[in-house]
């Protein structure tokens, strides 16, 4: 598996605890653990006391005569009862000392009768012959470390202010897939990394959310109603290879498990792949799992979190599905008060790729797939959906916040297209012409976003490695036609694009990240010509650009600066 970056996503100012907790793995947590998991707790334990006997038994007839003889460092076996025996032997076989004195043999002024006295003492421990050690709880206490631990240190060091952004990154590097933190002080054009968190599979997208997830269900002396003073947090919601939805925490540091898992069945109806095929001739794929109404049977690749209905969340998957998720509901509940609360199985022949909410009208729906068409409906009826054939297979999709009904399309042959809701046909045999096609890229246009702050700025991303701003004008007096032009383009270093996303707080400002597992920040203000090109449509929107300070002189690229270089924005190798 490659290094890569596969999805990015921001978290606007303010929004983050300035003082983040730090994860505690007590008892009530372990209990939350394995409810979520679905893993019977006494089960657990068994298994842990299972791998204590076993390490019990390591190195005794495994390895031959050398595993019989490993013993720890103060010369006494631990694991077993062989070096108790051979104590034993040694009081018994013990004979009086014959020898004169002055035989240079003689060894009893060394006391080596008493030997066995010394060592073992009514409380052994691993140091129990060690004499005057002292041992302290904690640093503190400890005369010989001059260094104390200052909690106020790392309180400061991991402070989150109000003025800065968080961001949110999908990397796997290694084959290892984690989920790391970043924070942004734009003031200063700093970013650096705040922490991570490890994932068990390959991340694929993301989405932020601010509605706390319901707490799993509660023993009855729990105090009732507690989810009700929990109304906001600041969460992330990963979709990855497996056909789960994580839902995390951003304002705890170093947690070991998510705060909800959705999608998860229970032990019975586990996610196992069918291999095709049973003779000589093996294939690579598998077949299709047998359809759930209730969780996902393939990779989750996409997520959209509704800004309205807070409590509703739509997940697009390879299994040819769009579900609807309440977060309110408890996700370790099996059966009908469990799963997904809606499925809709029927609007696509193939994988879906893409799925977003309707900020201006919250109960309508966009989706695109692999079947090469996209789709818009209501999601309270969706029969009466209306959808386009786009040509290709969509990589990416984007409602236009700044009108109801246009929505953005990227392709896989390069294309980005642009439509009207409103002049969709019902059936996909009718035509349903874009009002205008771009030749973005040169391969794949895997990532696009519509600029929430200037009307007409959109950016998009390839596998050419590109990122390019463009300026969209509308010409109401020519009849309603719109024209779209460059404004600026750049390889950002990340190579192949996998992820473009505005800033929520600084109209010009991007992220990017790709196939080199490595996350730029791009300040397109800090170029004359997007000066040019959108100074006029700030000005309209009550915005100002903001004084560029070095950044510019390194063309407004921001990275993390490393130990061993130095974050160099110019630098536009592949």
């Amino acid at each position: 598996m490659s290094n890569l970056i596969s999805a990015v996503s921001w978290v606007r100012r303010g929004v983050a605890e300035q003082h983040p907790s730090k994860y505690v793995l007590d008892d009530k947590e372990l209990e939350r653990v394995s409810t979520l998991a679905r893993i019977e707790l006494e089960d657990a334990k068994l298994e842990l006391e299972r791998a204590h006997e076993a390490a019990k038994g390591m190195g005794k007839g495994a390895e031959g005569d050398e595993g019989d003889d490993v013993v720890d460092d103060d010369g006494n076996d631990d694991w077993g009862k062989e070096s108790e025996d051979k104590d034993d032997a040694m009081d018994v076989d013990g004979e009086p000392n014959t020898q004169p004195k002055n035989d240079p043999d003689d060894l009893s002024a060394y006391k080596l009768d008493e030997y066995d006295d010394d060592t073992h003492s009514s409380n052994p421990g691993p140091f129990s012959n060690i004499k005057g050690l002292t041992y302290y709880k904690d640093n503190e206490e400890d005369p010989y470390i001059t260094l104390k631990d200052d909690p106020e240190d790392e309180r400061e060091e991991l402070e989150v202010y109000p003025t800065d952004n968080l961001l949110v990154v999908a990397k796997t590097e290694d084959e290892i897939s984690q989920l790391e933190i970043y924070v942004y002080d734009e003031s200063q054009d700093n970013l650096y990394t705040h922490h991570d968190l490890m994932l068990p599979n390959f991340p694929l997208c993301l989405e932020w959310l601010d509605f706390p997830p319901a707490p799993i269900s509660t023993p009855s002396h729990a105090t009732p109603k507690a989810n009700e003073l929990r109304q906001m947090g600041n969460y992330i919601a990963v979709g990855t290879i497996d056909p789960e939805i994580e839902i995390w925490s951003l304002d705890v540091v170093d947690p070991m498990y998510p705060d909800s898992i959705l999608g998860r069945p229970d032990k019975t109806a586990a996610h196992i792949p069918v291999p095709l095929g049973t003779g000589k001739k093996k294939k690579k794929k598998t077949k299709h799992r047998a359809a759930s109404s209730a969780y996902h049977v393939g990779a989750v690749l996409s997520l959209s979190w509704n800004k309205s209905h807070r409590n509703m969340l739509a997940s697009a998957s390879a299994d040819r599905t769009v579900k609807l998720w309440d977060l309110s509901r408890d996700p370790t509940i099996s059966g009908d008060g469990g799963g997904a609360i809606r499925s809709f199985d029927d609007v696509h022949k193939d994988t879906v790729q893409s799925v977003q909410w309707n900020d201006k009208e919250p109960t309508v729906l966009l989706t695109g797939s692999y079947d090469r068409t996209v789709r818009t409906f209501d999601s309270r009826a969706p029969g009466a959906g209306i959808g386009a054939v786009v040509g290709s297979d969509v990589e990416a999709l984007r409602w236009d916040p700044w009108e109801a009904h246009g929505f953005y399309v990227s392709l896989e042959n390069g294309l980005v297209l642009n439509f009207d809701a409103r002049t969709l046909p019902s059936n996909l045999n009718d035509p349903s012409p874009a009002r205008f096609t771009l030749s973005a890229h040169d391969g794949a246009a895997s990532a696009l976003d519509v600029n929430p702050h200037i009307r007409g700025c959109i950016v998009t991303g390839g596998a050419d490695k590109m990122v390019k701003v463009w300026n969209v004008i509308d010409a109401e007096d020519d009849g309603g036609k719109r024209s779209v032009s460059l404004v600026t383009s750049r390889d950002l270093g990340v190579g192949k694009v996998f992820s473009t996303v505005f800033s929520p707080d600084d109209p010009l400002t991007l992220a990017a990240g790709g196939s080199k597992a490595k996350l730029q920040l791009w300040d397109v203000g800090a170029n004359f010509g997007a000066r040019k090109a959108f100074g006029a449509k700030l000005k309209a929107a009550g915005k100002a650009l903001r004084e560029r300070n070095e950044a510019e002189n390194r063309g407004g690229v921001i990275g993390v600066v490393s130990d061993d270089e130095e974050s160099d924005g110019g630098d536009n190798d592949d």
